[in-house]
């Protein structure tokens, strides 16, 4: 069993920030990847921002120079910084991880996601 729990969401003004973390825990042999990804209403989930466990970071566009993904991998952690942040940010945000559980398999894991919403 592999769980993912997410915290620090909430309401913000525009302008504002909030840190979003996501640990994960269970038969956990080796973590690819983690990343998170944003679901507004009426619209698909997108990514937002990846970082493997070598460190290498990937952003979309619409959050670069705004939003920090960091990693503790000791912890099994992922963060998200969002700084500068946007009524159009306004979304449930989703921790993923891409990893090795100790049986071998690799998967995906979603968490259960973490409200974010930017509004004066």
């Amino acid at each position: 069993q592999v769980q993912l729990v997410e915290s620090g969401g909430g309401l913000v003004q525009p302008g504002g920030s909030l840190r979003l973390s996501c640990a994960a825990s269970g038969s956990i042999f080796n973590i690819v990847a983690m990343g998170w990804y944003r679901q507004a209403p009426g619209k698909q989930r997108e990514w937002v921002a990846v970082i493997t466990s070598g460190g290498r970071i990937k952003y979309r566009d619409f959050v670069k120079g705004r939003f920090t993904i960091s990693r503790d991998n000791a912890k099994n952690t992922v963060y998200l910084q969002m700084n500068s942040l946007k009524p159009e940010d306004t979304a449930v945000y989703y921790c993923n991880a891409d990893l090795e559980r100790l049986s071998g398999e690799r998967d995906d894991y979603w968490g259960q996601g973490t409200q974010v919403t930017v509004s004066s």
